[in-house]
């Protein structure tokens, strides 16, 4: 009857009402949260310098495939290290596809030589000057033109600019590789970046000047080029979070209590830890990084730079198989993985490749086998264990120069560690003391000359730290 259909109506009435507050509400709540957010991003100065790839990789269309006839041209920055030869060895595999116009390496003169007479690029740079007569006489038989040789800081920054080139490969450690970054990057070559300063250090100042050139740089370490390819395709606003994916290192099965211990009565057990590493074979700086969870921090920095995710929403996960190299979430709650063996080969044939895919063989590339691969297992990282994270994260809100002051202190920090001069626990604390001292002098918007001179301050101040008695703790004999 008309009683009945008038409760009816007024039922639903009331529900929709109830229901239009509540979304009200909701949606009220919402954008207070975004507020806070972005208000909180811009007192950390996380919007400040912009993002290489802001959320999302767009996917140009309109490349022509690698291959017959169409050949990517390479500057390869510090060829006779690990990431130099192993981009070699792709380039050697995959002729058809890579050529490699010029070189740059350090004093290794005879791997430099046998390059120069396999790949036969047009330019090499070495880093000192009096090198160049023995070089030219190691090469002087090798079968067609002798490359131009040239050496020092200008030398590798004409290699990185050389005006045949498609793509430069930063393989080089350190703020050396900050100058020729630039001039890449000013000449308009894309950047396969294999060179962490670049953006830990480098980034106030290296992000806006890619954007500027619309110069794509392309990240050759693993966990970042996971992120890459997993976001490769997202429309804008889809990414929600970026969880980064750790091994844990040398002592993700040691209790904090027990190294503390050891600290006491054996650090010299510390040391051979720190520098063996589970999973990969690496050098004993970058195994010590992992033993940390430096590694990690400075990844969360390089990744807020690279995709301009708010530091709230980069997460850590101890992944101790390191199949998954890296996941991100976007806006719907859907994780996205990228997976593969431990080989640093793939990031770096992809950033050569992009936006395609090389076909590889299965004997040099061997694909994943899920079930060789086992169970794949997480847990949170141990911020006590692991200070370094919170001092990452603390370096990448504050901004400007105090990231490469991070970096830097850290490397001297470990450098002095590995040659037993201070125990393993004194290097987060002389790290923490690097940041707090900077904190007066830091330098939100700065110049390359202060990313160099800021890199420099931080590790004679480390030095300092440790000659003034501070560090207490037991070295390895």
């Amino acid at each position: 009857d008309r009683s009945h259909q008038a409760k009816m109506s007024a039922s639903i009435a009331a529900s929709v009402s109830i229901s239009s507050a509540a979304t009200l509400r909701a949606g009220r709540a919402q954008r207070r949260a975004a507020v806070a957010k972005a208000a909180r991003a811009d007192a950390n100065n996380e919007s400040r310098y912009g993002a290489c790839w802001p959320g999302r990789v767009p996917v140009p269309n309109d490349v022509p495939l690698l291959g017959n006839g169409n050949i990517k041209k390479i500057s390869l920055l510090g060829s006779t290290g690990s990431i130099g030869t192993q981009t070699l060895d792709i380039a050697e595999e995959h002729p058809d596809k890579f050529e490699i116009v010029a070189l740059s390496a350090g004093r290794n003169l005879d791997v430099m030589a046998e390059q120069i007479k396999k790949f036969k690029p047009k330019m090499v740079s070495i880093s000192d000057g009096g090198d160049v007569e023995k070089l030219k006489g190691m090469i002087k038989d090798m079968d067609g033109p002798q490359p131009e040789i040239l050496f020092g800081p200008d030398g590798m920054v004409e290699v990185a600019r050389h005006p045949d080139v498609d793509s430069t490969v930063t393989g080089i450690v350190g703020c050396a590789g900050l100058p020729p970054t630039v001039a890449a990057i000013e000449a308009g070559k894309n950047i396969c970046l294999a060179n962490k300063e670049t953006l830990i250090a480098g980034g106030p100042a290296i992000v806006p000047l890619a954007v500027k050139h619309g110069v794509k740089i392309l990240p050759a370490d693993s966990e970042h080029s996971a992120i890459f390819q997993c976001i490769q395709g997202l429309p804008e606003g889809a990414l929600r979070r970026i969880i980064l994916t750790a091994s844990g290192g040398a002592f993700r099965d040691v209790e904090l209590s027990q190294m503390r211990e050891y600290a006491k009565t054996d650090p010299g057990f510390l040391q051979k830890k720190a520098t063996t590493h589970p999973n990969w074979d690496m050098g004993a700086k970058i195994t010590c990084d992992s033993a940390t969870l430096m590694n990690k921090a400075l990844e969360v920095i390089e990744a807020h730079y690279l995709y301009g995710t708010s530091y709230d929403d980069i997460d850590v996960v101890i992944h101790p198989q390191s199949i998954i190299h890296s996941m991100v979430e976007t806006a719907d709650s859907s994780v996205l993985a990228q997976l593969g063996w431990p080989d640093m080969r793939l990031p770096i044939l992809y950033t050569m490749s992009w936006p395609q895919r090389v076909n590889c063989s299965e004997q040099t590339w061997p694909r994943l086998d899920f079930i060789k691969m086992g169970d794949l297992t997480f847990k949170a990282p141990d911020v006590e264990k692991y200070p370094s994270l919170t001092m990452g994260y603390a370096a990448g809100r504050t901004g400007g120069t105090m990231t490469g002051v991070f970096s830097a202190a850290n490397e001297q920090a470990v450098a002095m560690f590995l040659d037993k001069k201070i125990g393993y626990f004194d290097i987060y604390t002389v790290i923490e003391k690097a940041m707090e001292a900077h904190k007066n002098d830091l330098i939100l918007d700065p110049t390359l000359d202060d990313i160099v001179n800021s890199d420099l301050w931080a590790r004679e101040h480390v030095k300092k730290v440790v000659e003034s008695g501070v560090c207490k703790e037991l070295v390895a004999a």
